[in-house]
């Protein structure tokens, strides 16, 4: 943390005095409150069923007690600025917090034991539990921490609680105010100072961030997310701060020279890792237009003066309406509120009423942000408010099923914002994009299906591993295959009646499955789709069909990049299929065995296409033949292969090519047409996997040749474009502006004189006259190839501008290019500087570090560093670490290294991602093995034609 962030010895000395005059002063709040609540229409008893739940699982909460509604105070005492004075002492920072709930619940079967989950906070006083029909208050024994991974608070009480009816508990509480997760503070810098008085420009704000199971951290609840409730909230904060909250305020009053309370409207029924409020001195934009919802964007003052929000707050109100029309469902509240936080462990958190988010994922500056920021925050916009229909309003029953709230979400905000912002070509890129990073992580035998069995899934750290690229992005494509099996309407029609019948409550994916069955009946379709989707939910991995176009056989298997590995696995699988001659059309592969279909036979010596636009979640390998005839027609005219293809094709060749189901050479040979390609897709593709041979090879005599290559498929593409990079201008299509940028990357990484000489002229440009005059779109590679090219002078000038901009975009730009280097001793520096939050942010030293492990030169640098220091750097980030860092290991010496930090470390969350490290390791020296010596020769025979 910042510095001023830790507690005093003299307040924790004085700690407990402080907490009982604050909770006393709490305690006479009730009455305003009740007055309060009592204008307000409380939502109905939940209807879940009862159980034969006596004693608690192991690790889950029994289901013989149902929360109704929560009555939580919390004051957090931190302050939002420290008075720096001359000659007196100023105030320590405190990081505490006190408070105290009443959970009203209803009980199902008698009990006298209540289970709720807390965990890290201090009961202050006696439980009390009241029966709420007679008013009688029951006995208490005794109350249980448990100190284990279920963070059970166990009240037993002398007598049972009575089926049927309703009960209140109320618990007061003290707790300490987290670094990054539960209730954390984060700091920033403002440009004035405190006050005429003072020096310090340092502010405080507290945060929530509850996502999966930290609530419980904050205030003691039934912390599962299938206990959903209404929570009724008042917040005490420090006077000249705001409190946000879930739902609209009702009323900010003062209550003394320090305090003020803020009380909140009721929030619709949730679960509680939705629970959130924010307390800082933010700023508002102007409201964003939506004729129904009173949408605000809160940031720094200086953020928000510099017009950073304006580009969120015009855009919010435009895809809130877009989901409420896709949908047919308005959204719950009159307010949403967004608030851009310095720190944030996630990208964003869909909170509902009051979704946060990093400001980089929020904040756009004109002239200094990327175009392509511009893309992220739309997305990231659509992907939150897309949860306040799928997570907030219909929520899985457990977190096994995450799928449903992160896969939906992810493909709605592509919908979204290809319908709002157009230009970014979001259907095109953002899905082409994501199936290739999918298809990577879901090729090992470590990967997870989506749909696991929750049983494997019940502490934090077996939850929080779900939260990665198979349940965000493999979720999204299902989706998308499943919108296209389907038909746009009909699937609308049923995400429409989903929602609706399973309003406020929770489901599993047999929900969804009858919801999509129900509206293709009605379009009298024939697929069975519980039967078709199950085996791509349930089951870990997709497969890859091989066809063989003389005889149109055609048959699957589970692909996996260790051909050794054996799997029983089959899917239902839609096939799209066109050749030269015919329009595409649809055929079913419904079994295991090898089958043939007329419509796979090449009957003149056309080409053959199978997944035509890349709808369905597989690979395609074809007979020799069909592949030279493919790739002939691309290198003749790429016009007559569908764009998304032409970049599938590439991906499936060097992706089979690495589980040795094709030849190296046909991968590499599927290149050779780019040097007439001018649409981003095929170059990306073909850039992503030549990646791994440059991870493979970097440190071997292959990379000559393979640089060599590089330069000559690239100069037609970079001189092409070099009408406006040579003027650090941009084309006016978005696809060129990628383009543009993936051929500086490419041009400069392969050391093109004319790319080299471009970007380390326009950097000394900058540091000579101290206007920084390179588009915002090519400052990345302009900063990161200008820093490795310079030395110690490039670097310190990027690192002052750097801790000098307080532009979230300009310092992610400039933090990447500072990882550039080659300097080994630059590049140790910048590593230890992530230990240091005056210099890195907490939330940023992760992805430093992993820049760093991109980088040749510091990659060993990079795995040292973050071994030595583990216990810190892997509770913020471990498994994009490992999964950094991993990245080049293909040496037996890697592979022994990694097995022994598997063994001799605690890896907490990253234990799935070492285990996938450890797997891939082993795939990458054998195949290193078997194919450098081709690749050399391949390399320095096309190289020198």
């Amino acid at each position: 943390m910042a510095k001023g962030s830790t507690i005093s010895k003299t307040l924790a000395a004085t700690f407990v005095i402080l907490t009982a005059s604050t909770i006393a002063g709490i305690v006479t709040m009730i009455a305003l409150y009740q007055s309060q609540i009592s204008l307000q229409n409380p939502s109905p008893r939940p209807t879940l069923g009862p159980t034969t739940t006596v004693a608690p699982p192991v690790m889950r909460l029994p289901k013989n007690l149902i929360p109704h509604s929560y009555k939580i105070f919390l004051q957090p005492h931190l302050y939002s600025r420290i008075i720096e004075l001359e000659n007196v002492t100023s105030p320590n920072q405190t990081m505490s917090f006190s408070g105290n709930t009443t959970i009203y619940f209803d009980c199902v079967e008698p009990t006298s034991t209540i289970f709720l989950q807390s965990l890290d906070l201090t009961i202050a006083g006696e439980a009390v539990v009241t029966n709420k029909k007679t008013n009688d208050r029951m006995r208490v024994r005794e109350v249980i921490h448990h100190n284990n991974q279920s963070n059970f608070l166990e009240i037993q009480l002398e007598k049972d609680l009575e089926a049927g009816e309703m009960h209140s508990l109320f618990l007061a509480f003290t707790g300490q105010i987290d670094v990054i997760d539960a209730l954390y503070a984060s700091t920033y810098e403002e440009e004035t100072p405190a006050d005429e008085y003072g020096t310090s420009t340092l502010r405080y704000l507290v945060a929530t961030n509850m996502e999966p199971t930290h609530a419980r951290k904050v205030f003691p609840c039934f912390d599962e997310p299938e206990m959903k409730a209404v929570f009724n909230v008042t917040i005490i904060h420090r006077l000249k701060t705001i409190a946000l909250g879930n739902e609209k305020k009702i009323v900010t009053n003062i209550i003394d020279d320090d305090w003020q309370y803020t009380i909140f409207n009721p929030t619709p029924r949730m679960s509680t890792y939705l629970f959130a409020f924010t307390v800082s001195e933010f700023t508002e934009s102007a409201s964003s237009p939506h004729e129904r919802v009173v949408i605000k964007t809160y940031a720094r003052p200086d953020a928000i003066e510099a017009g950073q929000a304006e580009y969120a707050s015009n855009i919010t109100g435009k895809i809130l309406t877009f989901f409420e029309d896709y949908f047919g469902s308005k959204y719950q509240m009159k307010e949403l509120d967004q608030i851009a936080l310095p720190d944030l462990r996630p990208a964003a958190m869909e909170n509902w009423g009051l979704v946060t988010y990093q400001e980089g994922a929020l904040l756009y500056e004109e002239g200094v942000s990327s175009l392509m920021h511009k893309r992220i925050i739309a997305t990231t916009i659509a992907h939150e408010l897309a949860h306040q229909w799928f997570g907030n309003l219909v929520t899985m029953k457990w977190w096994n099923q995450i799928w449903l709230n992160e896969g939906f979400a992810s493909y709605m905000s592509y919908i979204a914002v290809d319908s709002i912002e157009p230009s970014f070509q979001m259907k095109v890129l953002g899905f082409m994009n994501d199936l290739h990073i999918a298809f990577e992580e879901d090729s090992l035998v470590s990967s997870h299906p989506l749909n696991p069995p929750q049983e494997d899934f019940q502490t934090y750290y077996d939850i929080v591993q779900l939260f990665d690229d198979i349940t965000y992005i493999k979720g999204a494509l299902v989706v998308r295959m499943l919108q296209d099996l389907v038909g746009e309407k009909p699937f609308q029609n049923a995400i429409k009646a989903y929602l609706s019948e399973f309003k406020y409550k929770n489901v599993d994916q047999n929900d969804l499955w009858k919801s999509i069955q129900k509206a293709v009946d009605e379009d009298a379709g024939h697929m069975n789709v519980a039967q078709v989707m199950n085996t791509w939910t349930d089951q870990t991995g997709y497969p890859v069909i091989t066809i063989n176009t003389t005889n149109g056989e055609i048959y699957q298997k589970h692909f996996l990049f260790n051909d050794s590995a054996e799997s029983s696995h089959w899917w239902y699988i839609p096939i799209r299929v066109m050749s030269n001659t015919t329009k595409p059309s649809i055929i079913w592969l419904t079994s295991k065995d090898a089958v043939k279909k007329n419509e796979l036979i090449s009957k003149r010596g056309e080409w053959i296409l199978v997944n035509v636009n890349c709808t369905g979640y597989y690979r395609v390998n074809y007979d020799l033949e069909n592949w030279d005839r493919l790739l002939r027609q691309m290198e003749i005219d790429t016009n007559r292969i569908p764009l998304l293809n032409r970049g599938q094709l590439i991906d499936d060749a060097f992706n089979l090519a690495r589980a040795k189901r094709v030849d190296v050479s046909l991968a590499l040979n599927s290149t050779r047409f780019l040097r007439n390609e001018t649409a981003y897709l095929p170059w990306e593709s073909a850039i992503r996997n030549l990646k791994y041979f440059v991870y493979m090879f970097d440190r071997t005599e292959v990379y000559g040749p393979m640089q060599a290559y590089f330069k000559q498929q690239v100069k037609v593409l970079y001189n092409s474009l070099r009408n406006y990079t040579d003027k650090s201008e941009i084309p006016e299509d978005h696809a060129l502006q990628i383009l543009q940028i993936l051929a500086v990357r490419v041009a400069c990484a392969s050391g093109l004189p004319e790319c080299m000489e471009m970007a380390s002229k326009w950097f000394a440009t900058w540091m000579n006259n101290g206007t920084n005059r390179i588009h915002p779109n090519l400052r990345i590679p302009i900063y990161c190839y200008a820093i490795a090219a310079g030395g110690r002078k490039e670097w310190e000038f990027a690192w002052n501008k750097f801790q000098n901009t307080s532009d979230v975009a300009e310092k992610y730009q400039l933090r990447y290019g500072l990882s550039c280097t080659t300097k080994i001793w630059l590049l140790n520096r910048y590593l230890e500087y992530t230990l240091d939050p005056d210099r890195i942010r907490l939330m940023e030293a992760v992805s430093t570090v992993n820049y760093i492990a991109k980088n040749v030169a510091g990659q060993a640098l990079a795995w040292n560093f973050i071994r030595a220091h583990w216990d810190y750097l892997g509770q913020l980030g471990g498994s994009m670490l490992i999964t950094g860092v991993t990245s080049r290991f293909s040496k037996q010496f890697e592979l022994e290294e990694l097995e022994r930090f598997a063994s001799d470390y605690d890896l907490g969350s990253a234990a799935m991602t070492v285990a996938q490290a450890i797997e891939q390791t082993r795939v990458n020296i054998q195949w290193v093995n078997e194919y450098k010596d081709t690749i050399l020769e391949w390399f320095e025979r096309e190289a020198s034609s």
